[in-house]
């Protein structure tokens, strides 16, 4: 692929776990989270205006609600996000017998389908799950037995979901029925020199996948090869999303958790909103059908 532009910094906010940026068109403008703040963070890209909400629990990920607004999974579940008075409601609760783990990334699918993984919050035991959900009755399990979940995204035919193993280093691919049914589970790839975190898809079908501890990007085809990569100033790069009119902008949430007081130091723009041009666009934002 032809060489991205390099990765500049547009808000050195020192996010502890920056992740799950999101482009809402409408408004021209990046959210994200700080799951370990916790909250959420927006930056209109027209003005660079910066506007922070606190949120009350641990916060893996925001997506747009097609009733408007947001809906963030939170600590304790599923709940609502107003930006208009910064209030949150309950909307499903998740794994309420399970106090350890969280709630880590999320993905609405084209269907209007929310995907999304919980996780040990210690990093230790095998406890988290992916869940989808369509908004009606409880989130539903596919899969288990992840010590950190992430991902997932879907590919540009809406027929492959992927989704990550971060400790062990490793991307599945589901194939996707009609009716949101997984099957078919299988390696799509294994990453070195850096964790799999977050993932985005543009139009080619490549699968853009953030290394955690990996100082970089690097870009899949779609038979799981790597095909390029782009390097970032800090080591925790979390997850990225396309954005900006012809979605040819990538952002890209970065973290300083785990990160050595020296190397804290060394690295100044650790958990930092990064962006990037690419040549082949992303796909758009989806909208959660609720």
């Amino acid at each position: 692929m032809p060489d991205p532009s390099p990765a500049e910094c547009v808000w050195p906010i020192g996010a502890e776990l920056g992740e799950g940026p999101i482009w809402v068109a409408v408004e021209r403008a990046v959210y994200f989270v700080d799951i370990k703040a916790p909250s959420i963070h927006r930056l209109s890209v027209e003005t660079g205006e910066q506007t922070t909400w606190p949120a009350p629990s641990q916060v893996g990920f925001i997506v747009p609600s097609r009733a408007g607004g947001f809906v963030c999974g939170l600590q304790d579940g599923l709940h609502r996000f107003d930006p208009g008075t910064g209030a949150f409601a309950l909307l499903s609760p998740v794994e309420a017998d399970r106090p350890e783990n969280r709630i880590n990334d999320g993905f609405v699918d084209p269907e209007g389908r929310l995907w999304f993984g919980t996780m040990d919050n210690a990093e230790a035991g095998p406890g988290g799950s992916l869940y989808g959900w369509t908004g009606q009755g409880d989130p539903e399990p596919h899969d288990r037995d992840y010590v950190i979940t992430n991902g997932p995204a879907v590919s540009a035919d809406g027929r492959t979901l992927y989704h990550t193993d971060t400790l062990k280093k490793t991307i599945y691919a589901f194939d996707l029925s009609a009716d949101g049914g997984l099957s078919g589970k299988r390696i799509f790839a294994r990453t070195e020199n850096g964790n799999p975190d977050g993932m985005a898809v543009d139009a080619e079908g490549a699968v853009w996948v953030a290394l955690f501890g990996g100082w970089r990007i690097d870009r899949y085809s779609p038979a799981g090869e790597v095909v390029g990569s782009v390097a970032l100033p800090c080591a925790n790069i979390t997850k990225l999303a396309f954005g900006g009119e012809d979605l040819c902008t990538a952002y890209v949430t970065t973290a300083r958790l785990h990160l050595s007081a020296d190397d804290r130091a060394r690295q100044t723009l650790a958990g930092g909103l990064f962006r990037f041009r690419v040549d082949t666009p992303g796909l758009p934002q989806a909208t959660f059908n609720i």
